[in-house]
């Protein structure tokens, strides 16, 4: 058994959830990279090999912006 942070309607959020292609740690530097180095989206997506609008909605806290309501325990 294993806790994942869940939103307020259950669902599994972050690098925890089933589609992620980025983990956490990876979001943040993304991040930090446009906005304290002020790398472009395109560089930034070509790096890490996701869209270029993916990348701008992450800078922009669109995408991945959720934080847990509670955690629940799944089975691996």
């Amino acid at each position: 058994m294993r806790s994942v942070p869940v939103n307020e309607a259950g669902l599994r959020i972050g690098e925890d959830h089933p589609n992620a292609k980025l983990t956490d740690g990876e979001v943040e530097i993304i991040r930090q990279l446009h906005e304290e180095d002020g790398l472009s989206y395109k560089a930034l997506a070509e790096k890490f090999e996701i869209s270029k609008g993916a990348v701008a909605k992450i800078c922009r806290y669109e995408r991945r912006a959720q934080y847990p309501v509670k955690w629940k325990e799944i089975q691996e």
